[in-house]
Order: C-alpha cells, then structure tokens, then sequence
C-alpha cells in the first residue's frame, strides 16, 4: 500500500512542479456590451412605452410600472398589500381558474401587484401573455370573499411574526428612523387591516393605477412596430382612461445629533437583532453615487465585507454581517447589521461602531 502512495504523492508532486513552469495564460479580451437604445413613445393617456428588440432568445418580458409617489396610509396601512394580493385573482372576464390555467398552459410567467406587473415567457405567445397582462391589470375583479380570505391571511402572517425577534427589530427601525406618521415609518398590524374594507381596496385602485405616471418596457424576440400596434389596442385612452394619481409631499425626516441606542426587549429571543442606521439621500444621478455603493461593498456587501470578516471570521459572533446603502429619488437609509449571541451584544455594537469609524 505504501508503494502506491509514494508513487501517487511523486505523480502529483511532478504535475505540480510542471504546472509552476508554465507561463500564466494572457488575459483574454473583455466582453462587449451593447445594450441598445429603446424605441420609445407615449400614449395619449401618458403611458410610456419602451421597446427593446433582443432575437438572440425567443423570449419576451413585459413590464409595468407605476412611478406613483409614496404615501402614508395611516389608520388603514395595509391597504396596498391587500390590493398587491387581490389583483391579477381573476378579471371581469376570466374565472381565477381559467386564468391561472391558460398561464400554465403558456408556460407564461405573469405577476400582479399594487404599483404594476410583469410577465414573461415564449415570444411565440407574446400577444396573448400581454393580453393576459393587460385584462389583469386593468380589469381586475375586487370581490368580499376573496378580501376576506386574503385579509385573513395577511393577519395569520402578522400574528406568526409576533415573537419574531427580526419582525420586531425591522418595525421598530423604520419607526426611529423616519417617524411614524412617515410612509416609510408606518407598519401593517392586526387593527390597521381590521380597518380596510373592500371598497377601500376599490377605491385605491381606482386612483392609483392609473397611466400617468406609468412605464411598460418591453424586451425581446419582437418587432416594434406589432409592439405598438397591440399595445396601442391594449393599453389606449379607449381602454385605460386617462387619470394622475395624487401627488402627495413629505418632509424627509433628520438624522440624530448623537449616537443613540434604542432597546426592545423580547424574552424568547435567542439572538440580538443589531442595526446601526443613518439616513440616506443618495441619488443614482449623484457623482459619487458609485463610489459610494462600492465603499459599502467593502465595508458589508458580503463575504468579503470588513463587518463579516471582523464579526464572523474573526470573533465568531454571527453568521453574517452586512450594510446596506439605500439610493432612491425619495429619502431612503444606510444600515450595518448582525444577528448575534446574546452576550455578545455590547461588544458586537462597538466592532460595528468600530468598522464605521474606520471606512470613513
């Protein structure tokens, strides 16, 4: 046996030997990207469309996006979730069933929610997934069992989250960080929902997802000009009415002064939830915009992040330790977080703290 290992070891230490005499191979040519230039143009009701021809897959993706501005819901937070989960159940015309039935049979992919849609699939069928599209999107049917059902469910979700450590932490955040009467400072809770009706969930639609201030992007194996006949006769003033949805302002919220620590105590918490968060108005039209999320990235985009290496590979506190930098056109936030032992908490808040001081 030991006649074969020492050939074995003598065989591997030859290829290795060879291998450090041989020259490094010359990096080869970077690759080409070409994306290409939309062709664009606005319906009359004030859609705009972008279309990208791409014959190098026989696929089509379709995309719409309503670029509403944000807004508190306050007493009945929870109503854009009940319209996200409603929306695309069933239309005026199409049992839920048949619907879901004719998408399989597609081999379509299509979602719905509150701010848009999307689908996806054989450019084969490109016109009948954006017809599918548009009659989920704007001929949706809103009705009281299929509220109730979603509600509730909404409601089981909420109270399986209770004792969630995590579920707590992230409420709370937003809470500190923006306020509460801020859009991005309010939660969904049990009361909230309990105070939407369907003829809320009606009504927000009906101002909402209107054209205005919409976007469908169209990618793939089409052609331009069947693009916008189909849409013209999908999405036209005829079928989508032209409407703006309100336009509503906030004061962005203002960071501490000082440091300070926020505790919220959860007994059967196994672990502390850690976030260090600043405000952040970051555009991605700023100069610095990239070298700024590439300063994140080094400090906790990953496995490489100085947090990881420091709190993981170093102490051994955590799984994982992350930042995360937000860039919007409205005010959005900069976080450093850890999920970590309990006893350790103190000392992973100065390593963070420490981390920060560091990289700035």
């Amino acid at each position: 046996m030991k006649k074969y290992l020492y050939i074995a070891a003598s065989l591997l230490l030859t290829i290795t030997m060879q291998a450090q005499d041989r020259p490094m191979p010359k990096q080869g040519p970077a690759p080409s990207i070409n994306i290409k230039k939309p062709v664009t143009f606005v319906l009359e009701n004030g859609l705009k469309v972008l279309v990208v021809e791409n014959n190098k897959l026989p696929r089509v993706s379709y995309n719409l996006t309503l670029d509403n501005t944000p807004f508190a819901e306050g007493s009945k937070k929870g109503v854009t979730d009940l319209v996200s989960s409603m929306i695309g159940n069933a239309t005026e015309s199409i049992s839920k069933d048949k619907f879901n039935e004719e998408i399989d049979f597609l081999g379509a992919n299509i979602n719905f929610y509150e701010s848009g849609a999307s689908a996806n699939g054989l450019s084969r069928y490109s016109a009948r997934i954006l017809e599918l599209l548009a009659d989920g999107a704007l001929n949706p049917l809103f009705t009281q069992e299929d509220f109730d059902a979603e509600r509730a469910k909404l409601i089981e979700g909420l109270k399986s989250d209770e004792k969630s450590a995590s579920a707590i932490a992230g409420r709370v955040q937003n809470v500190l960080t923006y306020g509460k009467e801020h859009y991005n400072g309010e939660f969904t809770s049990e009361e909230t929902l309990k105070n939407v009706t369907l003829q809320d969930v009606i009504n927000h639609y009906n101002t909402y997802f209107v054209p205005a201030n919409a976007y469908l992007v169209v990618i793939g194996d089409v052609k331009t000009k069947d693009v916008k006949k189909k849409v013209e006769e999908l999405f036209g003033a005829d079928v989508w009415k032209t409407a703006s949805a309100p336009n509503l302002t906030y004061n962005d919220p203002k960071d501490l002064q000082y440091s300070q620590i926020n505790f919220v105590d959860v007994p059967n918490a196994v672990q502390s939830e850690i976030a260090m968060i600043n405000l952040s108005k970051l555009k991605m039209t700023d100069k610095d915009y990239f070298a700024a999320i590439l300063a994140n990235q080094i400090l906790g985009g990953g496995g490489e992040g100085r947090l990881f290496l420091n709190l993981r590979e170093k102490h051994g506190w955590t799984y994982g330790s992350y930042s995360n930098l937000g860039a919007s056109k409205y005010i959005s936030k900069f976080s450093s977080t850890a999920s970590v032992r309990n006893a350790v908490t103190d000392s992973a808040v100065v390593e963070i703290f420490n981390e920060l001081r560091k990289i700035r």
